[in-house]
């Protein structure tokens, strides 16, 4: 039985017997040109790829930028400050300024009067005036500025930012310091020549002052 042979061509001959021509140096052949290709082929594409996906989301931050509704503009710390108003406990950032019980009841009754009625009863709004010894069960405890509220800041914060109703933050200072001695007075916590300051405010004692107790102490 004859077996015949299977001839593998070498690389290096080409047909007819002729060498193959070799490439100068540095130079690759077809071959391992199309090798190479094959090779960086995934890698440019996903280069090209996240490049175009880069630039489309530019593209959309862009527009979606040039979209975003134009409201408001820098704000200053000068025009901060006119909101900045808060006044907590401690007092920081009472500001000058002082009133009178007797210059407070003038006041009140022109812009105050007709919503918690004509000596702090209560009306439309709330009742400011009374209600001292009554949060302690049995009785039925009547919550007013006088009973309830633990810190004479609170008032004045409260007067400044929110009094009147129909005109918040239009209050002077001093008219601030007017209005809440003449709520201090009809409740009795200060005496009708007394006058109400950043130093004298803080003097006032509040009957509610430790009905209050802090859950968090270590929170805040």
């Amino acid at each position: 039985m004859s077996m015949s042979k299977k001839v593998i061509p070498s690389p290096l001959v080409g047909e007819g017997g002729a060498p193959r021509a070799k490439c100068a140096l540095g130079a690759p052949g077809e071959g391992e040109f199309q090798h190479r290709t094959s090779a960086w082929g995934p890698l440019l594409f996903a280069a090209a790829f996240a490049a175009a996906a880069a630039c489309g989301a530019c593209e959309a931050q862009a527009a979606s930028a040039a979209d975003a509704p134009k409201f408001g503009k820098p704000i200053t710390e000068q025009d901060a400050a006119a909101w900045d108003i808060s006044i907590g406990p401690d007092g920081v950032g009472l500001p000058a300024g002082s009133g009178t019980p007797a210059q407070g009841a003038t006041l009140y009754a022109a812009k105050c009067a007709s919503c918690h009625g004509a000596k702090g009863e209560g009306g439309l709004g709330p009742r400011l005036v009374g209600g001292i010894g009554t949060l302690k069960a049995p009785a039925q405890p009547v919550q007013t500025v006088g009973s309830f509220w633990p810190y004479p800041t609170m008032v004045f914060d409260f007067v400044r930012r929110t009094m009147p109703w129909n005109q918040p933050k239009s209050l002077s200072n001093d008219e601030v310091y007017a209005a809440v001695a003449y709520i201090f007075n009809i409740n009795g916590l200060i005496k009708d020549g007394d006058v109400m300051n950043k130093d004298t405010l803080m003097k006032v004692q509040m009957p509610n002052r430790d009905g209050f107790i802090d859950l968090y102490p270590n929170k805040f």
